[in-house]
């Protein structure tokens, strides 16, 4: 019974041994943070496709992704750091996130209303009549 739990044991230990050899010899591995969300319209709550999305670290443009047919949008292998994003449309109000702190190993998720903008050009009757004063 020793003689059969000997190579048993031995493959294990090799084999935990070369588990940790290849993984570069770190127990945990780090992975860059990642930003996921949504983006949908604040008054029916429906989702907003090609809005630009744009990351800024120290002020620095980093990485820029649109969101798609169902407002869904990710930002991956971001550098750790202090972030500032900006969400941009046309007939939509900007919306900016800043101050957001990025750590190794987390990942995050938004979701984001945008505002369609006001229309401050409405058209409006004249007072003004043209024609023949009929």
């Amino acid at each position: 019974m020793k003689n059969k739990c000997i190579p048993i044991i031995l493959f294990l230990l090799l084999a935990g041994f070369f588990s940790f050899a290849n993984s570069g010899g770190k127990e945990k591995k780090e992975d860059p943070p990642d930003l996921n969300g949504v983006i949908v319209a604040a008054e029916t709550g429906k989702p907003i496709k090609d809005v630009n999305i744009t990351a800024y670290n120290n002020s620095k443009k980093e990485k820029s992704v649109i969101s798609n047919a169902n407002g869904i949008f990710s930002l991956v292998d971001l550098k750790p750091g202090t972030y500032k994003f900006v969400f941009q449309k046309e007939g939509f109000e900007k919306v900016i996130r800043e101050k957001m702190v990025l750590k190794i190993n987390e990942g995050y998720q938004l979701t984001i209303q945008m505002f369609e903008e006001e229309n401050i050009f409405d058209l409006m009757p004249s007072p003004l009549r043209f024609g023949n004063g009929d």
